[in-house]
């Protein structure tokens, strides 16, 4: 389909997302993973989806909550937690990288000594999910303008946790802002943490872990903590949407 005079509904219904995704080198993605804790998906979404979802976020009606970050401690700027049912392009995402991931997190959980095993599908997980009180969907999109951050943090929502999450950035680093890298801190045992600067370019996603990962050492596999989040916005205006595979309480 042509994009040239599609809106910003028929962009994330008609996305193509699902090819993109399984061209994606999921073997490449699993090591980068098990090496830092993140893997860049480069070009996962294209301009006119990213606009079309950046322009999404004055739209109320799409959302069920909108945090300002300063009024937690989180940090300055805002983000909105989208309601079921999610736009098109948003829920393709979640139920076609899931599959790729899930592999990853039962395979990280078993190293780890952590009984969890996640389901093959989605729809199962979710459904595990609202068994337990966690109904409430979690992909979100967040705004950033000049002076704004967000606080080392991770998303963890309940009980049921997928230890894997994908923001993709919206905006194009150089025009659009400046400033705004997405940041990881990994704290290993009896160490200080480390930090990671992931450069990602408009349409790039990065999968990373959501609270812990096994990093195998001499005496065997221990677990590390990981945290995320995102440095001051020099100027301009930053959107990222961020999925995250398990509901909320």
């Amino acid at each position: 389909m042509s994009t040239a005079h599609a809106g910003p509904i028929e962009l994330l219904v008609s996305s193509g997302i699902g090819a993109r995704v399984r061209s994606i080198d999921w073997t490449r993605v699993s090591q980068a993973l098990d090496a830092q804790g993140s893997a860049v998906l480069e070009h996962l979404l294209l301009p006119d989806e990213c606009l079309a979802l950046a322009t999404l976020y004055p739209k109320d009606e799409l959302f069920r909550s909108r945090v300002v970050m300063s009024r937690h401690g989180f940090g300055r700027g805002e983000y909105k937690y989208f309601k079921y049912p999610l736009p098109e392009l948003i829920a393709e995402l979640r139920t076609t990288v899931y599959p790729h991931l899930v592999e990853i997190a039962n395979r990280w959980n078993e190293s780890m000594g952590i009984n969890v095993r996640f389901p093959a599908k989605h729809a199962d997980f979710i459904t595990r999910c609202h068994h337990a009180g966690q109904t409430k969907p979690t992909p979100l999109l967040l705004q950033y303008g000049a002076e704004d951050y967000n606080c080392l943090h991770q998303d963890l929502y309940g009980e049921h946790v997928f230890p894997l999450q994908l923001a993709i950035l919206l905006s194009e680093p150089g025009r659009d802002f400046h400033g705004g890298e997405f940041v990881m801190t990994e704290q290993r045992p009896r160490m200080q943490s480390r930090a990671e600067v992931v450069p990602l370019r408009q349409g790039d996603g990065v999968v990373f872990a959501v609270h812990n990962r096994p990093v195998r050492g001499a005496r065997g596999v221990y677990r590390v903590n990981l945290r995320h989040g995102v440095s001051r916005v020099r100027s301009g205006r930053r959107h990222t949407l961020g999925v995250i595979f398990h509901d909320a309480e």
